[in-house]
């Protein structure tokens, strides 16, 4: 155990004035942040974030940065949206060129142009996206889950919940700044989503081999610092697919190092093996577990009983029988309050908030959500904070009672559905894809 701890206490850091780490706490209230934080840019702005949408919450936030752009031609602006996601409709929809058509309109109506680059973290959608957090302006970093869309920013009353930090560091903007500029947009792989012209994916399939495997070699540069004892350290992680992934390494050294409690939430309940073995493992040696997870309806994949089914709306079926298994093989962890288990459910809002805890002294802020395809696939980052002196405490445990304000404790597996009450078109579809075993492959792209 001393020696997990220490490999987390060696990991290079950077010191971290506590006042100047801000929690948020909803969506409205980081979308006016964000917009405060654009009129406000002096020198930069870098957003990176999985999809800017065609929607109004979307538009709002193109046209405060266009502004910004006109208003001061100087201003360093770029956008980085996933290649893939950036280039098709929602799922389910009429096939369209996706939100790139607004980009390119924007373009051509203004002097000065706002560059969108599409990164191709994998040759096909399913098999990797851009899934990196953070937002850069001027010295200040603003880190969330959330993309840039109506719901993800609370716009017309519903809002999918999120974790929501800004942290004014230049050493940390600078690091995470260099990250966008020298290993993702100067790369032949990465193009202006904005432009008329640019390649079709078939054209660049060698440029995105060649870049996935840079970016497997890359992580966060930065003079390493000694934190004083008025001062907390943060450390910006990365990481893209299953083998030598730094990221995916500190998380299981953070379980593993659990000596009282562990609090994790994730919005989708698909642990990888190693981060179940390690949930396994601090259960047997006493450790405090408590687990937030969304409701199978406030999934963002969830579709009414009373809508049209879609094959896509399983989705919250299959993590809710996964929860349901786990919560029936540690039903002795439950009823004696070891396991703790919190469904998020608050009217027709979705849940999208992930992040990890340990003993009130690590907490990890990240995009990642603990499952396979995060674990694999996708490339990710997270910010490791480490508070050894307690200066966060306060803010943290507000935060926490923040995220638990709408949940329900699950005291027993029954609380969760069985299969046959769920919707007639849904048992169907998990009858199909379980006889022909596709659950097994679901589970790793899921």
């Amino acid at each position: 155990m001393m020696a997990l701890s220490n490999s987390i206490s060696n990991t290079p850091t950077l010191a971290q004035d506590p006042d100047k780490f801000q929690v948020l706490y909803s969506a409205s209230e980081y979308r006016e942040y964000l917009i405060q934080a654009i009129r406000g840019a002096k020198t930069r702005i870098y957003l990176v974030a999985l999809y800017l949408e065609d929607d109004e919450a979307g538009r709002e936030i193109f046209t405060e940065l266009y502004l910004a752009k006109q208003k001061n031609p100087a201003l360093d602006i770029a956008v980085c949206v996933d290649w893939h996601r950036a280039q098709r409709g929602l799922i389910g929809a009429e096939h369209s060129d996706g939100n790139s058509v607004m980009y390119r309109e924007f373009r051509k109506k203004h002097e000065f142009a706002v560059p969108v680059y599409g990164v191709p973290v994998s040759g096909r959608e399913v098999f990797g996206v851009l899934h990196l957090k953070g937002f850069i302006v001027d010295d200040a970093v603003i880190y969330s889950g959330a993309s840039l869309n109506n719901v993800y920013l609370g716009y017309n009353g519903r809002y999918r919940f999120d974790r929501y930090h800004v942290i004014e560091n230049p050493q940390l903007a600078e690091s995470m700044a260099l990250f966008v500029t020298q290993d993702m947009i100067t790369n032949p792989a990465v193009n202006d989503l904005s432009l008329s012209e640019k390649p079709i994916t078939k054209d660049i399939k060698s440029e995105i081999r060649q870049f996935r495997g840079t970016l497997n070699q890359s992580q966060y540069q930065f003079s390493p610092e000694v934190a004083s004892a008025d001062q907390v350290s943060i450390s910006p992680l990365v990481g893209v697919g299953k083998r030598r992934n730094k990221l995916n390494k500190k998380i299981n050294q953070l379980l593993a190092s659990a000596q009282d409690e562990i609090f994790i939430c994730t919005p989708y309940f698909n642990f990888p093996k190693s981060v179940a073995k390690e949930i396994k493992k601090a259960l047997k040696r006493g450790v405090k577990v408590n687990i937030v997870v969304g409701d199978k309806t406030a999934n963002d994949f969830y579709i009414s009983p009373e809508e049209t089914f879609k094959t896509i709306g399983g989705l919250p079926y299959l993590y809710e029988m996964n929860l349901r298994r786990f919560a029936k093989a540690n039903e002795a962890h439950i009823a004696s309050r070891k396991l703790s288990v919190h469904l998020w459910k608050h009217n027709d809002n979705s849940f999208h908030l992930k992040g990890i805890w340990i003993d009130k002294r690590y907490m990890l802020l990240t995009g990642n959500n603990l499952n396979p395809r995060a674990w694999k696939l996708d490339l990710e980052n997270a910010l490791l904070v480490q508070d050894h002196y307690h200066h966060l405490n306060d803010k943290f445990e507000k935060e926490v009672a923040n995220i638990l304000e709408h949940t329900q404790l699950v005291c027993t597996y029954k609380q969760l559905e069985k299969i046959e009450n769920y919707p007639t078109p849904v048992q169907r579809l998990i009858k199909k894809i379980t006889r022909v075993r596709a659950d097994r492959v679901l589970k790793q792209l899921l």
